[in-house]
């Protein structure tokens, strides 16, 4: 009978073995677990609903609440696990501005603790617990098709959906420990009272790659289009569709591909390495990439998602409309999607990335904002509309002798370094920015723009009438023409958003690079200075990804529509205001992908990927651009001080060890299991 689902006990296998932390997400509107009883449970397609919610709150979806040195489903302050953190703060795309390096300040990169609090309460939930999840799912729905309670279509439907789950959460396991356990079946049956009969060994790399695309294929097999949702089914965008497993099986597959191909700039020795539980032959990627090729392409040629809004009329509207697809969720471009709820009024199932993002002229009331500062080798990466043909960047122009790549270092003295700098001068803060890219204007507020129609000031300090710098302090000076001027470019901290308190962890409200973060705040839309009062909806795949996946397969195998993948990469610009062809290559595709998917957590996973962190990431110092007001004119002028970011130059660079691309398993003195390099 169904209702036997009680004997599936839990039992000391390899649940503790690798941990990825997982909460609530509310994807379907049903009641909790914990109010239902396991024979009501089974005994309807509610009930089952019910069980396959359970199944998405474990996808371990890389999100808001995603900490990439304390996994997943981690709201507000949570004690040893810090404050909200986004995964670009550790990449070379921004940086906190309380003055995160790789991560949160003093905490170690990938560590594998995942121990946190939630909801007031302690927990750590396994992955494999999540995959447990799954089986019991499936054994469930299996025993209900046999007494009629589901139909065999219904079935198909709800089996696939499970694949997915399981496809996604060996996505995340392959993603950081290599080769794991493939688990697939309900391990109940095989338990004789001696644990260690439950303990699977890790399998290689490459099966686990191919274990997650095989796993996608189930999915794909029944999961219907988006416009085959009955009623009762929910909203697609939050539930998996044939097009959310075919983003999934494009994702995972590139990802493998450039393993494969670029393992060898990271080498490992030892028994894992010996095993091939971690690495894989350059001549698998061949097959990945192939695999990724058809799967994006059977998204792009055969599902109804398409760009939103692909056509502006200005780069105005470009930028605007690309804001508006991140604070809304709008348009046929997205493909899947993770749903929040003001956590204020249910449940804590929101988020805080508008009470801690927020500028400081337009924060919330919460005690924390303004700490998302976007880096100068983001901004500079951005084109501007000379459209020439070749895409080329267009770096923020800031002396008239070109010399562009020289940075200012805070631990030397700054008045000789400064003052003979032959400055471009500007009248207006923004000028340098206003003919850049749209999708800059529509992720990133620059010194000068708007938010909520404030003015946003992001001035660093000033050089004084006498040629003193006066920088990251607070200080007042009469210029020349008989006014009064401020360091940080008005009078009390309410005026402006940038570079104050930097040298305070608590009190790190401001912008330590010069620019904060546009992208997903909700501009136009009034949140409470609440913690988990922020609902807006996390895009998770979107075309414009497929898009790019498809373009870096074709460049990287020699494989697929070359003409195609152009074309796909030229879309998106022209979605941006751009009006020429650029051709395809490697470097403009990842200089694309770069741009189009800023601050959506990707930047990570392609330095992991492409193996590229450690060489990027060596005693590195990310960029800050300050503005100043220069007092020597007789009208004071603005201009732009390239520097090494202030808390990078105080960790000495960043550096990120090769060990780091495998996490540390834990248990393995128990488990028996064969542990990563290095650890």
């Amino acid at each position: 009978m169904i209702r036997s689902i009680k004997k599936y006990k839990l039992i000391g296998m390899s649940i503790a073995l690798l941990t990825l932390s997982s909460g609530c997400d509310n994807f379907l509107e049903v009641e909790s677990l914990t109010k239902m009883s396991s024979e009501r449970l089974l005994s309807n397609e509610e009930g089952l609903k019910t069980l396959l919610a359970n199944l998405y709150n474990g996808i371990p979806m890389e999100d808001f609440n995603y900490r990439p040195d304390y996994g997943f489903n981690r709201r507000g302050w949570q004690g040893g696990a810090g404050e909200m953190v986004m995964a670009s703060m550790y990449t070379d795309e921004s940086v906190m501005s309380s003055g995160s390096g790789m991560g949160p300040g003093g905490y170690s990169f990938f560590d594998g603790n995942t121990t946190g609090t939630t909801g007031g309460s302690i927990y750590q939930i396994s992955a494999y617990g999540r995959n447990r999840d799954v089986s019991i799912f499936m054994k469930s729905i299996e025993q209900a098709k046999d007494e009629g309670i589901i139909s065999e279509a219904k079935y198909n439907r709800l089996a696939s959906e499970a694949h997915f789950a399981r496809a996604y959460l060996y996505f995340a396991l392959a993603k950081r420990y290599g080769g794991v356990p493939i688990i697939d079946w309900l391990q109940d049956d095989d338990y004789s009272g001696d644990a260690t009969t439950l303990f699977i060994p890790r399998n290689t790399e490459l099966d686990t790659w191919k274990f997650v695309l095989s796993e996608c294929d189930k999915a794909i097999q029944y999961l219907p289009t988006p416009e085959n949702f009955e009623s009762g089914d929910g909203n697609p965008l939050y539930r998996a569709t044939l097009w959310t497993a075919y983003a999934l099986k494009s994702r995972a597959a590139l990802y493998a591909a450039s393993l494969a191909k670029y393992g060898g700039r990271a080498t490992f020795s030892g028994e894992a390495a010996n095993q091939k539980l971690v690495g894989m032959d350059a001549s698998e990627a061949a097959f990945f990439y192939s695999e990724c090729i058809s799967a994006s392409k059977a998204i792009i040629d055969n599902s109804r998602h398409s760009l939103y809004k692909p056509n502006p009329a200005s780069r105005d509207e470009a930028a605007k409309n690309y804001q508006d697809m991140f604070m809304n969720t709008l348009g046929d471009e997205i493909i899947f999607a993770k749903t929040y709820i003001d956590g204020t009024k249910l449940n804590d199932q929101g988020h805080d990335y508008d009470i801690r993002y927020s500028p400081s002229q337009a924060s919330t009331g919460f005690h924390k904002w303004g700490r998302f500062s976007p880096s100068l080798e983001m901004v500079d990466l951005y084109e501007d509309y000379t459209d020439d043909g070749t895409g080329k960047s267009a770096g923020i122009v800031t002396r008239t002798d070109g010399k562009e790549n020289e940075y200012i270092n805070t631990n030397s003295p700054l008045d000789g370094q400064i003052t003979s700098i032959p400055f471009v001068k500007y009248d207006d803060p923004y000028e340098p920015f206003k003919n850049k890219d749209a999708r800059l204007h529509g992720s990133i507020v620059t010194p000068g723009g708007k938010y909520k129609g404030i003015t946003i000031v992001m001035q660093g300090g000033l050089i004084t009438k006498d040629g003193q710098i006066k920088i990251y302090q607070s200080y007042a000076e009469e210029g020349k023409d008989g006014k009064m001027y401020y360091s940080y470019g008005a009078e009390s901290s309410g005026g402006y958003s940038g570079f104050a308190t930097m040298t305070s962890g608590d009190d790190a409200n401001f912008s330590s690079t010069g620019f904060t973060i546009r992208k997903y705040l909700a501009e136009d839309k009034t949140i409470a200075g609440l913690e988990r009062s922020s609902y807006t909806p996390w895009i998770d795949f979107r075309l414009a990804e497929i898009y790019l996946n498809y373009a870096e397969a074709v460049v990287e195998s020699g494989s697929g529509d070359q003409t195609a993948a152009a074309n796909y990469i030229n879309a998106l610009r022209k979605r941006a205001g751009h009006t020429d062809q650029i051709p395809l290559t490697l470097e403009n595709v990842l200089k694309e992908r770069r741009i189009e998917l800023a601050f959506e957590g990707q930047r990570m996973s392609d330095l992991f990927r492409r193996r590229e962190y450690h060489t990027l990431f060596s005693n590195y110092r990310r960029h800050a651009l300050v503005q100043l007001i220069d007092l020597r004119e007789n009208t004071p002028k603005y201009v732009f001080l390239r520097m090494e970011q202030f808390h990078d130059v105080l960790a000495g660079g960043r550096t990120f060890q090769t060990m780091n691309y495998y996490y540390n398993i834990p248990g393995v003195d128990v488990s028996g299991l064969v542990n990563n390099p290095g650890r």
